[in-house]
Formats: structure tokens, C-alpha cells, sequence
């Protein structure tokens, strides 16, 4: 993949290297609107501390130990940044799911002057197929994985370029806002007590910023490579762990009667390397 990075910076360097020629009229590349699609990879920012939280007595506020009749904490395994191989801890999990991504965009670009600086706005729908797993493990022994992944997204971005020489490449940096729709799921190993997810499939929030570069193929065809990076407020879902079958000495039911747990992370981040093509009116 470094070669291929490689490879197409040094094609769009080349381009925008090339010098000005004397024309009859000013440059037209990168100035007025396009339609067009993106495809590359999704990958899922993760700290390697993250797990699960969680809160025993509803006051809203995530931190609280869950604790054994003896006092003990019931997730002194441990947790883990993946998806569980097992019930027990010593089985590992496995790494979040980056996979594909990609969809459609329509924007406009407008020089500005007679130079060599492009200034767009653009608006992009996407889908994704990445998942991000975060895992506790108790002593019964049981594993809690979290399950959450962007369904579809809206952004609104703006970016600024520099299109000098010929004027068939662009290098810019791109920032804006985001909506998701971001799905949530939790799989467990435990059957005595039950659990419901509550706000799923929730619509969220968030930012995006990155840079990249374009180059015309044709006078009307441009492809491009980008990389960005998404931030989504994700901290309104959660699963509500109740009795079940379990006896009212549960560790979940200890303290109020019901627990609530989370990712520890209230953020969503999703790095991005794509691919665009667009056709340009």
C-alpha cells in the first residue's frame, strides 16, 4: 500500500510541477461543479486501555465498580479493545473490523483570482462495513462485547487547494461536519441475566478533517486520493443488564437492581484512505 501512496504522490507531484504554458485563457481545471464516488479503507482508531464501563446505581454517571457480595470486582479479569474468542479472558479477543468503505459525492470548486488557490465545498453520503469491539470479562467466567459501526453518514466539508502550473493537480486540506447513523450491537456469553440495548441505531454528530490530492485524467475526468479522519459523539447508547434468571445476589443486581454499560470510549474515530473519482462539468 506505501508503494502505491508512493507512486500516486509522486505522479500528482510531477503534475503540479510542470510550468505554465502561455494560453489564451485562464486555466479552467478546478473551477465549477462535479459529481462523483469514493472507495477505500475504513479503519477503526482504538486505544489499546479501552473496555467497558459501567453504571450500578442510574444516576447517569459511568465509573462504578460491579461488585461481588463479597465486595470483589466482578470484571477483575480484565477487558480488551476487541471482539472475545471466548468466556474467559485468557482466550484474547480479536481486532476490530476495518473493512471498506464508500459512496457519492457533489461539489463545486472556484479559483480564486488568477492564482493558483482552489477554495470547494462538498456535500457526501457514505457507507461503511467497519465494526469497533470493546470487551470485559467477568469472573463467572463470561465475556460483554460492545458492538457499534457507522450504517451510513452525511457530511458537509469545505476545502482549500493549491492548483499551480498547469493547473491539472490539486493539493488540498478538507474539514467539516458529519451525521451518522451509527448501528450498535452486544453479544455476551452470559444467559443468566438479560440485556437490552436502548438508543440504537442512533443518529450522531460529529467532525471530520483531512487532505488529499486530485489530478485531471481528462479535461473532464479527475481522480484523487484522500485520507480523512472522523470523530462521532457516540456516548447516548447503551445496554441494560437486568435480573433474568440471576439471583438477586447478581453482581449487575447488587446495587440498584439493574446495571447500564458502555464503551469507555464516548467516541467513535474512523481513519480513512480512499480513492475518488469525479466528473466535472
Amino acid at each position: 500500500m506505501k508503494k502505491s501512496t508512493y507512486l500516486a504522490t509522486a505522479i500528482l507531484a510531477g503534475a503540479l510541477a510542470q510550468p505554465a504554458f502561455a494560453q489564451d485563457a485562464e486555466p479552467e481545471f478546478f473551477d465549477g461543479f462535479y459529481v462523483g464516488g469514493h472507495f477505500g479503507l475504513d479503519g477503526i482508531d482504538d486505544s489499546a486501555g479501552e473496555g467497558i464501563v459501567f453504571d450500578t446505581d442510574g444516576d447517569g454517571e459511568y465509573g462504578d465498580v460491579v461488585a461481588t457480595t463479597t465486595g470483589a470486582d466482578a470484571f477483575g479479569p480484565g477487558y480488551c479493545n476487541g471482539i472475545a474468542n471466548g468466556a474467559q479472558a485468557n482466550a484474547g479477543c480479536s481486532d476490530d473490523k476495518s473493512r471498506f468503505g464508500y459512496g457519492a459525492r457533489i461539489g463545486f470548486d472556484q479559483r480564486i483570482g488568477d492564482g493558483p488557490i482552489v477554495a470547494g465545498l462538498l456535500v457526501e453520503g457514505a457507507l461503511s462495513d467497519s465494526e469497533e469491539y470493546s470487551t470485559g470479562f467477568s469472573t463467572t467466567p463470561a465475556s460483554y462485547t460492545f458492538v457499534r459501526g457507522i450504517d451510513k453518514s452525511v457530511a458537509l466539508r469545505g476545502r482549500l487547494g493549491v492548483s499551480p502550473g498547469s493547473g491539472r493537480g490539486l493539493l488540498y486540506v478538507t474539514g467539516g461536519v458529519a451525521y451518522a447513523d451509527i448501528d450498535h450491537d452486544f453479544v455476551t456469553t452470559n444467559t443468566a441475566n438479560s440485556f437490552t440495548m436502548t438508543d440504537d441505531d442512533d443518529w450522531q454528530l460529529g467532525g471530520q478533517i483531512g487532505a488529499g490530492g486530485e489530478l485531471y485524467l481528462t479535461n473532464n475526468i479527475s481522480l484523487g486520493l484522500e485520507y480523512l479522519y472522523s470523530r462521532y459523539d457516540d456516548d447516548d447508547a447503551y445496554v441494560l443488564v437486568g435480573p433474568g434468571t440471576a439471583p438477586a445476589t447478581n453482581p449487575f443486581l447488587l446495587d440498584s437492581g439493574e446495571t447500564r454499560l458502555r464503551p469507555s470510549d464516548p467516541n467513535l474515530d474512523i481513519h480513512s484512505v480512499r480513492t475518488t473519482l469525479n466528473f466535472r462539468f
